[in-house]
């Protein structure tokens, strides 16, 4: 069977292309996919080692069959629905962010409090192998599933804290200057301590591990791909 791959952020630069393809006998694994593109493309071998396979939106191990049109992709650790009982509002966006509106779409008659957490650009990251001034990040998503796991984080927060009545979570993509919002993440419900301040918390840190998002440092003499050390596994899924 032909099976075609997306490949995002360091992988993507790798192969020096964001799909590739490869031919398996059936029945396949995950773990065949893997080695037959390490063996059709060397310059991915080394970062196939660390990477996360999603089949059709899904978190992959290495005994998941693939079949014939399955949606298969591989990517590096993360950097970050009609089912859900309350208000949300989910997005993987270029555009600035409008909080006033976001926090409009969570807000009801028996709400009272909004807790959210908003990321920035730094200018000084000062970690080893990152350049030591940023100029810009530059993000990138697999947008389809990234918004399909920033449902399930919500309904994760839910069962923690069911008295949260509103969700929201935001991701921009795209060049993002030092300085611009990069993140945002907001939980509402009828009083402060209804476990508002820790579900926004737990929002942002769930995006970091599950969602497939990452995120290019840029300095004036190199630019790094940031990669988290979070491995998502199966039981991340719902």
């Amino acid at each position: 069977m032909e099976l075609e791959i997306r490949l995002f952020a360091t992988l993507r630069d790798k192969a020096g292309q964001d799909r590739i393809q490869i031919t398996l006998a059936e029945p396949a694994t995950v773990g065949d996919v893997m080695a037959a593109a390490a063996a059709a493309y060397p310059k991915l071998a080394e970062a196939l080692d660390s990477s996360i396979v999603s089949v059709n939106k899904a978190f992959a191990g290495e005994d998941t069959a693939v079949h014939p049109g399955d949606e298969i992709a591989i990517f590096p650790p993360v950097s970050g629905g009609s089912d859900l009982p309350w208000p949300t509002y989910f997005a993987i966006t270029t555009a600035e962010l409008d909080f006033n509106e976001i926090h409009q779409r969570l807000v009801q008659p028996d709400v009272g409090a909004v807790v959210s957490f908003t990321g920035s650009v730094r200018g000084q990251t000062r970690r080893d192998g990152l350049p030591p001034e940023t100029i810009y990040l530059e993000y990138e998503a697999y947008a389809e599933m990234a918004e399909e796991k920033m449902a399930q984080i919500a309904r994760e927060i839910w069962q923690k804290w069911p008295l949260v009545k509103g969700i929201a979570i935001v991701q921009r993509i795209g060049r993002l200057d030092v300085g611009e919002i990069t993140t945002f993440v907001a939980c509402a419900s009828g009083h402060r301590d209804q476990g508002v301040f820790d579900a926004a918390r737990y929002g942002i840190d769930r995006l970091k591990e599950i969602v497939p998002v990452w995120k290019k440092e840029v300095g004036a003499d190199q630019s790094t791909w940031i990669e988290g050390h979070y491995q998502p596994t199966e039981a991340d899924n719902e």
